[in-house]
C-alpha cells in the first residue's frame, strides 16, 4: 500500500492540497472578515459567537474541502500518467 501511495505522489499532493486550502480559506477570511469588497447591507443574527468566529469556522471547512479536492483530482492525473506510462512501455 505504501509504495502505491509513493508511486502516485500521494504525499506530495496532500502537501500542496494543504496548502492551496488553507490559502484560498485565508484570502475569502480576509476579504469577508476586513470587508475589502464593501460591507455587507443585510443583517444576520449570528447565535452563540460573531459573524468572525462563523466566518472562521466556514473557512476551515473550506480549506478542508478544498484541499480534499485538490489532492484527489492531482492523484487521479498522477494514476493516469502512470497508467500511461505503463501502456507506452508494454508496447501499446
Amino acid at each position: 500500500m505504501l509504495v502505491l501511495l509513493e508511486s502516485l505522489r500521494f504525499y506530495r499532493n496532500v502537501r500542496i492540497g494543504i496548502v492551496a486550502g488553507v490559502s484560498l480559506a485565508v484570502a475569502l477570511y480576509v476579504v469577508r472578515t476586513f470587508e475589502l469588497l464593501g460591507p455587507l447591507t443585510e443583517v444576520r443574527d449570528y447565535p452563540v459567537v460573531g459573524p468572525e468566529a462563523w466566518f472562521l469556522l466556514l473557512a476551515f471547512v473550506l480549506a478542508a474541502t478544498f484541499a480534499l479536492l485538490v489532492a484527489a483530482t492531482l492523484t487521479v492525473v498522477e494514476a493516469i500518467r502512470g497508467a500511461r506510462e505503463i501502456s507506452t512501455e508494454s508496447g501499446r
